[in-house]
């Protein structure tokens, strides 16, 4: 019995270039939507505009969300082929 050691890290790489990939998508998703939270009735007001609308916020958690369910789908696709 022989292992190949090449495809092995290969395999080993990209799976963790994956899954940093898809982790960093979901943060991304959930940094969008919190751009959609109000801020607390009473609280400390520095005066400061929020930094991205919540429209755009939530544009960007459905397009992250989306490239992550691609990415999942097509690694269900690849084991079930």
């Amino acid at each position: 019995m022989s292992i190949d050691w090449g495809s092995l890290v290969l395999a080993a790489i990209v799976s963790a270039a994956v899954t940093m990939g898809v982790v960093s998508l979901v943060a991304f998703a959930l940094v969008g939507l919190s751009a959609r939270t109000h801020p607390p009735i009473g609280g400390r007001d520095d005066g400061a505009t929020p930094p991205v609308r919540p429209a755009v916020g939530a544009a960007i958690a459905a397009v992250c969300t989306l490239a992550v369910a691609l990415i999942v789908a097509y690694g269900l696709f690849l084991v079930l082929t």
